[in-house]
């Protein structure tokens, strides 16, 4: 499992600087207009900002660090502004599981220990395999978001326990949104005839397992690509030799953390006439959680001809 790189912490002096901070995350500016402040939320990717957002709608401000789908989210460094927002949240979530160590680094420093930490692998329930590491991915695990937004109704309804009601129905209103892609992964497991496909990572395990398909790939590529380590040229080798003969009905492929051994994957799985279906571990521009997952389901049907 790669692990992020720890953030530079230099620039935590800053924090005292109330002059970067928003009315969201600035109680004092916010009561000015009359209004009680929305509650200050930090996650560590889009995702799980967005989640917050259906859950808490305008009794929240998010605040997400990583947003940029050309970005890897392995490699990201918090800036000024990111830690500010994080020494005045209420509520932080995390992914856990190694994925997004920096937000425990950040938020000791911040001295922030009064801010409800969610762990969303913790949440999830999912623990590493015997003799396999953990997959942390778990925001492909779609009953595993639906028990995050009721623990981050919770947890914003304990900070503010006015909008309790309102906290409780966003994350109920997420959960019905959600149940009908869970009911599709299901109707998949049920007509895929446990189908192999390839993965360059595994960054979609969870909703693969989920529409009953087998992951065909040596697991060897896929830890090296994850740990950003050199593929052997044997286990290359036999990565690509998937490709031919009707092997795998599909390659599932990471497009925000691409290199030349994936690019090269991916040729041999388009000159072989295999659909590629791309993911990414950030939400596309423009879409919300419900409809990006959305869109891998429907990719996934097409590739599979379901």
């Amino acid at each position: 499992m790669r692990h992020p790189l720890p953030p530079a912490l230099a620039g935590l002096a800053l924090l005292a600087l109330t002059s970067c901070a928003s009315p969201a995350a600035n109680p004092a500016a916010a009561s000015a207009t009359g209004s009680a402040p929305p509650v200050g939320v930090v996650a560590s990717t889009d995702v799980y900002g967005d989640i917050a957002r259906q859950v808490g709608g305008d009794r929240v401000a998010v605040t997400s660090f990583v947003t940029d789908p050309a970005q890897d989210p392995h490699s990201y460094e918090a800036g000024t502004r990111d830690r500010l927002a994080l020494s005045k949240a209420r509520v932080v979530i995390e992914n856990g599981g190694g994925y997004d160590d920096f937000v425990d680094t950040l938020l000791k420093a911040a001295g922030n220990g009064p801010a409800v930490l969610l762990n969303a692998v913790t949440i999830s329930g999912r623990t590493a395999p015997p003799g396999e590491e953990l997959n942390e991915h778990v925001w492909y695990d779609l009953p595993a978001m639906g028990r995050l937004a009721d623990r981050i109704s919770a947890a914003l309804g304990t900070v503010d326990p006015a909008g309790a009601a309102t906290y409780a129905a966003g994350a109920k209103a997420f959960r019905l949104r959600l149940r009908p892609l869970v009911d599709q992964e299901a109707a998949l497991a049920r007509t895929s005839g446990g189908a192999a496909v390839a993965v360059t990572e595994p960054v979609p395990l969870y909703m693969l397992r989920a529409a009953g398909l087998r992951n065909a790939t040596p697991p060897a590529f896929s830890e090296a690509v994850e740990e950003g380590d050199d593929v052997s040229p044997s286990v290359l080798r036999e990565t690509l030799a998937l490709f031919g003969g009707g092997r795998v009905k599909a390659l599932v492929y990471n497009e925000q953390t691409a290199g030349p051994e994936t690019e090269q994957v991916r040729r041999a799985a388009t000159d072989a006439g295999v659909p590629v279906v791309p993911v990414t571990e950030t939400l596309p521009a423009g879409q919300d959680y419900i409809g990006w997952m959305t869109a891998n389901l429907a990719a996934l049907r097409t590739a599979l001809g379901r």
